[in-house]
């Protein structure tokens, strides 16, 4: 189970969300709806508590807390941007 963020989401990250050197950001599973996947990640600032993994670039911290890393079940998270949105790829 790894975290990487593309060199374009974190460019897209700075410009466009607004997020600084020395922050924390937060990847969180959060319930989406009924359709073949129910949850989602969700992104915010916050502390971390209970570390599973993190990615450090551009002076981000981008982090899982352990009780959200059940939903990459031993696989790879890719965060990028794709036509100014962030995408999640869990593979």
């Amino acid at each position: 189970m790894n975290l990487m963020v593309t060199h374009a989401a974190v460019d897209c990250f700075q410009k466009v969300w607004g997020y600084r050197q020395g922050e924390f950001i937060r990847i969180y599973v959060r319930y989406s709806g009924g359709a073949e996947d129910a949850f989602a990640f969700g992104i915010m600032k916050d502390d971390p508590q209970n570390l599973a993994i993190s990615y450090v670039d551009g002076g981000i911290t981008f982090f899982m807390e352990e009780k959200d890393a059940w939903y990459l079940s031993d696989r790879n998270l890719t965060i990028d941007c794709r036509h100014d949105e962030i995408v999640f790829d869990r593979g």
